[in-house]
């Protein structure tokens, strides 16, 4: 449902809303070796048949979850590269988006993890490291094309598994569980393309359908024993939509499509498992919501959580211009706030660090309750 700036690849430079991710967290065998066998996998040797396991979380979607994979192609498209990303964590630009680290941190870090190598990465990653997993995520992706030249969730998928087919490798038997990020870049994709919100909410049953083939192909093609899928926050609330409202008040209709979209993925999980066995629905609707639609939040008062819920950290000069922007002679087109831990945006589309911090909070305990069942 955001509004999408095409001139980018990455969903801030795209306007976009967020993302799609799926992490998938499983309990398989040793990491690749440097000449070809995935992580995850195991070759075919007396080295590869040691059956030690050890638990592995891999990744896929964009920009909420990607840490590393959208290549340096320039400030205006690959802002994440660029100040003032990264100033909290690692404190310089490392290709999160954000000030700080992104959700995929938080969901290793609640499974008891490191976070696993990003898939750019993984040739300069040891052992030790790819034997974490692996993630595909990518800025700018979505459940189909967005037209942002990145992987769409089939995509990733696909190369998910074929690294766990190549040859001389067979996937380990150990047992998996995948993590499914829901955002939005179909939606921005569509808003811009078709020019409004209305034709994004008009997409939503594509997206959705495509969505629930993708949530079976993951249980019954790549052998997920659990499958965690969050809903989305309210769209209408990111920076993107409230500058329009000089930061006052989220944009209704955006945030009644992310209504549609819910209800539309709670139907398609009921039919896919009837029974609540292997799905875990995610709500992160709702910690967003108790921050980003409660008034009390959006004063100045020292005593809140957050300064600012609405107004993003970093913030452009122009509505089309995007954090991290500099003219021909270097000079900043952007302000940012002293503090980012007392805002939940950092830019016009994705959290700040502290902002995932509260988040993981409310989710922290029961992805680990159902994934001990």
């Amino acid at each position: 449902m955001e509004r999408r700036r095409s001139r980018s690849p990455s969903a801030t430079a795209a306007g976009a809303l967020l993302c799609l991710a799926v992490l998938v967290v499983g309990v398989l065998l040793p990491a690749a070796s440097a000449d070809g066998c995935p992580a995850g996998g195991e070759r075919a040797s007396k080295q590869g048949r040691s059956r030690h396991r050890r638990e592995q979380l891999w990744v896929f979607g964009d920009s909420y979850a990607d840490t590393g994979n959208l290549g340096n192609l320039g400030r205006e498209l690959t802002h994440a590269w660029y100040d003032p990303y990264g100033k909290t964590f690692p404190r310089r630009p490392a290709g999160r988006f954000s000030d700080g680290r992104v959700l995929t941190d938080f969901v290793a870090s609640a499974l008891g993890m490191r976070t696993p190598v990003a898939y750019k990465a993984r040739r300069r990653a040891s052992r030790e490291t790819l034997a974490r997993g692996m993630n595909f995520a990518v800025g700018g992706a979505g459940v189909l094309d967005t037209g942002n030249f990145q992987r769409n969730i089939s995509a990733q998928i696909d190369l998910f598994q074929t690294m766990h087919h190549s040859p001389g490798c067979r996937a380990g038997s150990g047992k998996r569980t995948a993590l499914v990020v829901v955002s939005g870049n179909d939606y921005a994709y569509a808003a811009d393309k078709d020019n409004g919100t209305s034709a994004a909410i008009a997409y939503i049953p594509t997206v959705v359908r495509e969505l629930g083939g993708q949530l079976r192909r993951l249980r019954d093609e790549a052998g997920m024993r659990r499958v965690v899928v969050t809903n989305l926050h309210p769209m209408g609330c990111t920076p993107t939509f409230t500058r329009l409202l000089n930061y006052t008040g989220c944009d209704p209709l955006a945030n009644a499509g992310a209504a549609q979209h819910n209800a539309a993925l709670r139907s398609v999980l009921g039919a896919l498992d009837p029974n609540n066995r292997t799905f875990l629905l995610l709500d992160v609707h709702t910690p967003f919501a108790a921050f980003l639609l409660n008034d009390d939040n959006n004063g100045d008062s020292d005593n809140k959580k957050f300064k600012s819920t609405l107004r993003p950290c970093c913030e452009s000069f122009r509505p089309d211009g995007y954090c991290g922007e500099e003219d021909e002679n270097g000079t900043r087109q952007y302000t940012l706030c002293d503090d980012p831990g007392r805002y939940f945006y950092w830019d016009d589309v994705h959290p700040t660090q502290a902002a995932w911090v509260a988040v993981a909070g409310t989710f922290r305990a029961a992805v680990k309750s159902f994934l001990s069942t």
